[in-house]
């Protein structure tokens, strides 16, 4: 009599799997359509921003690497937003990036610095305000390459507020990543050189035709005052003000000892001053007073111009 035994069943090799099903794609076609999407972006890109705002980029295809999606967005380092995007027909899950360097450079030039006054931005996570510039900024990446893709139907790309790369939430456990590639291009504005990309998922990357429109003037459709958009934006934009009153002097002897229901009287009899301060820089000298059941400041001065107290709040 024979033994029948059960051998386990090795697992399929997951890059030999995702080749078999079109989840990845063989060096040589991969190359090629990284390289497609960088010269649509390297001629198209700046028609969008010159037609939009009056500013000169220079776009330029720096290269692409391939990887497990997770892998190429970890490996982008901190000084990145991110946004996840979506294009019915095409991807469901592709990630538009941008170094934060060109959103603080842009950030500056839109508010009227001149370029040769923009220093090497410092390596920083942007601000809620910045932010709030980098979803116009998206909406352009995401235009142009809606304009060159075979996604039928004419949708619009819909992509996620941007976010800091640090405050990316981790996948799931029980998540299964896909390869990707990362198409990275660089972008120059003025004298400050950053730069931006794509991350896609070569299932989708490999049923792409990149086709660059007929007309340039289809990825614009309608010019659109950036500067006016920008100041909107910033004056929506919510900002914590801080109100300082200077008191009375008093000992240590004493300040230690005080209790519960012991009053300190103001510095200043009349009028009293107030300094009003937004993330740590001071805006207005206030007067002290109450309205009906709340206390109020009233605005006496300020220490800055509008475009100065701007520039601080952004940053």
């Amino acid at each position: 009599m024979t033994e029948n035994k059960q051998h386990p069943v090795k697992p399929l090799d997951p890059a030999l799997l995702a080749r078999l099903t079109g989840g990845l794609g063989d060096r040589a076609t991969v190359e090629k359509l990284c390289q497609d999407f960088g010269t649509l972006y390297s001629e198209f890109l700046p028609d969008v921003f010159h037609s939009e705002t009056n500013l000169t980029i220079e776009v330029g295809y720096l290269g692409h690497k391939t990887g497990l999606m997770r892998d190429l967005i970890e490996d982008l380092g901190d000084n990145y937003v991110l946004a996840d995007t979506a294009l019915r027909n095409w991807s469901p899950n592709f990630v538009m990036v941008c170094g934060n360097g060109f959103v603080i450079t842009l950030m500056e030039t839109l508010l009227g610095a001149q370029a040769e006054f923009i220093a090497e931005p410092i390596k920083r996570p942007l601000s809620n305000i910045e932010l709030d510039l980098a979803v116009m900024l998206f909406e352009r990446f995401a235009n142009v390459l809606r304009s060159g893709v075979n996604a039928a139907g004419g949708f619009e790309p819909i992509f996620e507020r941007p976010h800091n790369w640090e405050k990316r939430p981790k996948p799931d456990k029980d998540h299964v990543d896909e390869y990707g590639a990362f198409i990275h291009m660089s972008v120059k504005l003025g004298k400050i050189t950053s730069d931006f990309g794509l991350i896609i998922p070569q299932k989708a990357l490999l049923k792409t035709q990149v086709t660059p429109p007929k007309s340039k003037g289809q990825v614009s459709k309608a010019r659109k005052e950036w500067a006016e958009q920008l100041a909107l934006q910033v004056r929506k934009s919510h900002v914590t003000l801080e109100a300082r009153v200077n008191l009375e002097s008093l000992t240590l002897n004493t300040v230690s000892k005080l209790a519960v229901g012991d009053v300190i009287p103001f510095l200043e009899k009349g009028d009293i001053t107030v300094d009003v301060s937004a993330n740590g820089k001071e805006l207005y000298a206030c007067e002290f007073g109450r309205a009906g059941d709340q206390y109020t400041v009233r605005i006496k001065s300020t220490h800055s111009s509008d475009n100065e107290i701007l520039r601080h709040l952004i940053k």
